[in-house]
């Protein structure tokens, strides 16, 4: 029986109302499969592919690359009436008398990365009778020796003037639509404190080989910070919470955000129940998390229902920073770099210590700065009392 099915924006996640048309896999008239790739859409959040509801032909596209639409509004229409012939999936050049099949998404990713398709049969493939997927290629990708370039030597230079105009990606484009959003809507207000991060630093140079043996992870400030942060919010619930209308809604769990940069920008993937999680198991899943955002592999449950936000920014040697509470969060801890400093110590000696400035950006409708001085002040106890590896 014939019909006209409409295709929606569905509902990404939780707090995402609006998406932006990456790229389309397929054009109107052709024959689309069941769960079939359909086209990739950006938020400020993730990637994702939109599958096919039901196989038929693409009869209309009503959104653009570039596009930005609602959840719920009409992306496609497709007639599930008789169909003609399937059309064949794209194919690579015979290897060896055979032909290989793949995917959209995979060309996609094998033009990104510039690997040639004559490369493809070096690549391991794993998937489903013997496909190649993303994953192959992100592996392969990241197995390949780099070739050192000069960014600047491939910047086109603009005829007759100084300066050059970039399009914002989607991704770009809805992390600031996000900010601005979070940044005018929820007063914010910071605070800062010093932290002697010596005994921390000293236990991760005593036992980061045995403990990457043990675990199969490194040992990070950043794993103690995450345990910290869970263990100061069990005395200020008010720093893990949303602002719903009028309403305070406390979460009694942490789901911590823990920001990644990426190439595009920054992914933000969630540890959840981060309060229940021993040293070990979180840094085997901010390991894990943060190797699937640089490969763009998260998942849509990778990304949701984070509660609080953790960002490093000291990696980059950066001392201080002031970051944008990630709506509909109220509250972002970021870490500073650690220096060394000479210090004077309760019973007035001199020492060099290991320290590290560390702020709270938080929602000033939620909490007061008395309530916000408070956190910090546990969260300092923990980082320099709580050392263990439990």
């Amino acid at each position: 029986m014939s019909g006209q099915l409409k295709i929606t924006l569905p509902k990404l996640g939780e707090s995402i109302v609006s998406a932006t048309v990456v790229q389309w896999f397929k054009k109107v008239g052709d024959s689309v499969a069941l769960d079939e790739p359909l086209l990739e859409v950006s938020t400020d959040k993730i990637n994702s592919e939109i599958p096919s509801p039901a196989s038929g032909i693409l009869t209309e596209i009503l959104a653009g690359p570039g596009q930005e639409l609602q959840v719920g509004e009409t992306l496609a229409v497709l007639s599930t009436g008789e169909q003609r012939a399937a059309v064949p999936a794209p194919k690579a050049q015979p290897f060896g008398g055979q032909e290989e099949i793949l995917t959209p998404a995979v060309l996609r990713l094998l033009q990104e990365k510039g690997i040639s398709l004559h490369e493809i049969d070096r690549i391991p493939h794993t998937g489903q009778n013997g496909r190649l997927t993303k994953r192959d290629v992100e592996e392969y990708f990241a197995s390949k020796p780099q070739q050192k370039h000069c960014p600047m030597a491939q910047v086109p230079q603009p005829a007759g003037g100084q300066q050059e105009r970039v399009k914002m990606t989607p991704l770009r484009k809805a992390i600031a639509d996000n900010m601005v959003r979070s940044f005018y809507e929820a007063p914010h207000a910071s605070l800062i404190t010093e932290i002697d991060v010596t005994r921390v630093v000293r236990l991760i140079k005593e036992q980061k080989d045995s403990f990457y043996q043990k675990t199969g992870a490194k040992l990070t400030v950043t794993s103690f910070a995450a345990r910290a942060i869970a263990r100061a919010l069990q005395s200020y619930p008010l720093i893990n919470a949303s602002l719903d209308g009028d309403t305070i809604v406390m979460k009694r769990f942490v789901n911590l955000g823990v920001a990644v940069s990426v190439d595009q920008g920054v992914m933000v993937p969630v540890l959840r129940n981060c309060q229940l999680l021993s040293i070990g198991e979180l840094s085997r899943k901010i390991a894990e998390l943060a190797e699937k955002a640089r490969t763009h592999t998260l998942s849509p449950d990778d990304v949701k229902e984070g509660s609080i936000t953790l960002t490093n920014f000291g990696m980059t040697g950066t001392l201080i920073g002031i970051p944008i509470i990630r709506y509909p969060e109220v509250a972002i801890v970021g870490l500073g770099a650690i220096t060394k400093q000479v210090k004077a110590m309760p019973d007035d000696s001199v020492a060099i210590r290991s320290v590290m400035m560390v702020s709270l950006t938080f929602d000033h409708r939620v909490l007061d700065g008395i309530y916000g001085c408070g956190f910090l002040n546990e969260l300092k106890k923990h980082f320099e009392e709580d050392i263990s590896l439990d």
